[in-house]
């Protein structure tokens, strides 16, 4: 009975600790907010203060690109869809955002939302096409319909893309424009993850989030259940194509313009390697392998060109100078070292400590039977 009690009171003892712990991300939320304001330096994360022009472009990025991930990862973990053509929906945003306000001459907010449902229309109508076809054919017509995009682009028809060039964008509010604003730029990216991290968490928890479950552990028994996988499916490929779109709309105010690597299927890649690096199916999984994916790229860039690198033999610079290079050690030291992701580290590191402690407890229980035993035999002996 006391044993009872004794967990009893753990238990009791540990919800308000849960009930604390689920409010944790308001607190940080108040944190990045607040990230302009700050002065702090942090030598070989970011070049200057956290408040500086080039620390919150940098950190601004890496939240636009947490939030692409997370958007993407409705595909890939939640649904179980390896698409290879996000990038053009993506792409289509940035795209279709520039293209309206510089030829037909619209102002900023009224072209963003037309190039979110540009973006949306056209996930609609190619998602429609693509689900027809399932396994390692979607991936294939995806990646189809993504080079047919890049193709179009650098063939700049009618001048509307700028070709391997891009366009700069220009009609952008003021308050948007220049080193000084960067910081409205940053809480941009900021609103915008804030946004596509509610819209997963609201779709993953509804009743469509469990069929997307459900079709991602077994399609077949979803159909026999009466149900329809492919217009689930369907309502994941938009509802990912646009918050892509979204996503391209404030990368077009990040970059001031539009241009063709964001087109290509190596972006795509990327959002893939984003999310199997926090951790695929995961809530804050593929955020966080954005995040690092997109500070790692920028910094290792510096270190790729640092006078360290510069001074070693030709043997491990000319490798070592390469920024992707570094990258894929990285992932692939990541992936060996960290399987399910980073989110998944503290499962990993809890499930070796109750092995341990499951090993400890059983070799102290054979010490105990041992002892018994000789103990049992001594008296026998006299």
């Amino acid at each position: 009975m006391s044993a009872l009690t004794a967990t009893a009171a753990v238990v009791r003892n540990r919800r308000p600790l849960r009930r604390a712990l689920r409010w944790w991300p308001a607190p940080l939320l108040l944190v990045l907010v607040l990230l302009p304001y700050s002065a702090l330096p942090l030598p070989g994360l970011l070049d200057g203060p956290i408040g500086s022009p080039g620390s919150l472009q940098l950190l601004a990025l890496c939240l636009t690109f947490g939030a692409l991930a997370t958007g993407y990862d409705l595909l890939l973990g939640r649904t179980g869809l390896l698409s290879f053509g996000h990038a053009l929906y993506f792409a289509s945003g940035t795209y279709a955002t520039n293209t309206f306000m510089l030829e037909a001459g619209f102002g900023f907010w009224p072209s963003a939302l037309l190039g979110l449902l540009f973006g949306t229309a056209l996930a609609a109508l190619l998602g429609s096409v693509s689900l027809r076809v399932s396994g390692i054919g979607f991936s294939m017509v995806t990646l189809a319909f993504a080079q047919a995009g890049s193709i179009l682009v650098s063939r700049d028809p009618g001048g509307l893309t700028g070709g391997e060039e891009g366009r700069a964008a220009q009609g952008l509010p003021s308050a948007l424009v220049g080193i000084q604003h960067t910081a409205n730029l940053y809480w941009i990216a900021l609103a915008y993850l804030v946004f596509t991290l509610a819209v997963v968490h609201w779709a993953v928890r509804s009743p469509t989030g469990r069929v997307w479950e459900g079709i991602r552990e077994n399609e077949r028994r979803v159909e026999v259940l009466g149900l329809r996988p492919y217009g689930f499916k369907l309502v994941a490929f938009v509802l990912a194509g646009a918050l892509a779109a979204l996503g391209g709309v404030v990368y077009l105010l990040l970059t001031g313009g539009a241009t063709p690597q964001a087109t290509t299927s190596d972006f795509t890649l990327s959002l893939l390697v984003m999310v199997v690096l926090g951790g695929s199916g995961s809530r804050w999984g593929p955020l966080v392998g954005g995040v690092l994916y997109t500070w790692a790229q920028h910094r290792l860039g510096d270190l790729a060109g640092s006078g360290a690198i510069a001074g070693l033999p030709s043997v491990l610079r000319v490798p070592l100078s390469q920024p992707l290079f570094l990258l894929g050690l990285l992932f692939v030291a990541a992936v060996y070292v960290l399987p399910g992701g980073v989110v998944r580290l503290p499962e990993r590191i809890r499930a070796v400590r109750r092995r341990n402690e499951q090993q400890r407890g059983e070799r102290q229980r054979g010490e105990r039977q041992r002892g018994e035993r000789q103990r049992g035999e001594g008296s026998t002996a006299s």
